[in-house]
């Protein structure tokens, strides 16, 4: 009994454990570490990705794309990128409580999803954004939800993978991916909480 408690105890441990950013850090050059971040009412949020650039390649849309319409993008390169939020969110309408979660962007014909999912461990380690066999790690079965994004033009080509977390008034904020010729943002509140009992 006594070793079932303990059992019990330390997976509780592990759900509750922030991610380390430290621990998601690669040397790849070509991908460099980035992270954006925001406090808003008095919550932290942040992003950890790897930044990916172009480097002469068609990266989204049409024939010999990187990425192509309809596939599922680790939202960048390496590791699979992870949201950490102190706070619940609403985010696009998506609710999602507070802790950490990897994300990924259904590339649905040009209208991007952000989707947001439970798993970031295969194992004892954080798991990277694409299989071996180049198909995504996202598990459709752990998904908290999958949130539309506002799709957009930036004014010139954006060379590197860019996400930006900003607040917009309030209790708001915006999370905004730019790379190459693609712009898309998705909307969130920061829930309020109300007196514990």
């Amino acid at each position: 009994m006594k070793r079932i408690l303990l059992s019990a105890f330390f997976l509780a441990g592990l759900a509750a454990a922030q991610v380390k950013m430290d621990e998601l850090k690669t040397p790849n050059g070509q991908s460099p570490n980035s992270d954006t971040n925001v406090t808003i009412k008095g919550s932290q949020i942040w992003i950890f990705y790897h930044a990916p650039s172009v480097r002469g390649r068609k990266i989204f849309g049409g024939a010999g794309a990187l990425q192509p319409d309809g596939s599922i993008w680790r939202l960048g390169a390496d590791y699979a990128t992870i949201l950490h939020t102190d706070a619940d969110l609403d985010l696009g309408g998506v609710s999602v409580p507070k802790g950490d979660y990897a994300l990924y962007a259904d590339l649905d014909e040009g209208k991007w999803k952000l989707i947001v999912n439970k798993k970031l461990m295969s194992g004892t380690r954080h798991i990277w954004g694409i299989n071996r066999d180049g198909s995504s790690t996202d598990d459709p079965a752990t998904e908290v939800g999958r949130a539309p994004m506002t799709m957009g033009k930036p004014g010139s080509p954006v060379e590197t993978l860019k996400i930006t977390l900003s607040g917009t008034g309030g209790n708001k904020g915006k999370l905004l991916v730019e790379f190459e010729n693609v712009t898309a943002s998705v909307p969130f509140t920061v829930k309020k909480t109300g007196p514990k009992r």
